[in-house]
């Protein structure tokens, strides 16, 4: 059983957010699985993750300290996301290399943020693997 059932994302708009998300998940097989004007669901399989305007009504805000880190098949496939993040408006918060401070040995990752502040993070041979 995996302990998550999903994770979501504040974001200020649906519409900006999935241009964003839907090229730089694409590049590690994630795809689109429904949308609205208040969410986007996201997985291979299954919703896994989401993006969602704030359902309070108030502004949307960003987490200092908290990001999300998605699972890489290879390094390529890391590289391809860092790559893909910076060609659609995403800045660069860690290029895409070993980590040796990791508590797992072997690791490879990219840190990104997305046009909104979002910190997200692609890993090979993370946790999860």
């Amino acid at each position: 059983m995996n302990i998550i059932d999903h994770l979501s994302l504040g974001v200020p708009t649906i519409a900006n957010a999935t241009e964003f998300y839907n090229d730089v998940l694409g590049t590690l097989d994630i795809h689109q699985l429904a949308v609205t004007e208040t969410f986007a669901a996201y997985g291979q399989d299954a919703v896994q993750f989401l993006l969602m305007k704030p359902e309070n009504g108030a502004p949307f805000t960003t987490g200092n300290g908290t990001h999300i880190c998605f699972t890489a098949e290879t390094p390529g496939a890391v590289d391809r996301f860092h790559q893909a993040a910076l060609k659609s408006g995403g800045t660069c918060e860690g290029a895409p290399g070993p980590r040796p401070g990791y508590p797992k040995q072997d690791v490879y990752t990219a840190f990104v943020r997305d046009p909104f502040g979002n910190k997200l993070e692609a890993i090979h041979n993370g946790f999860a693997s």
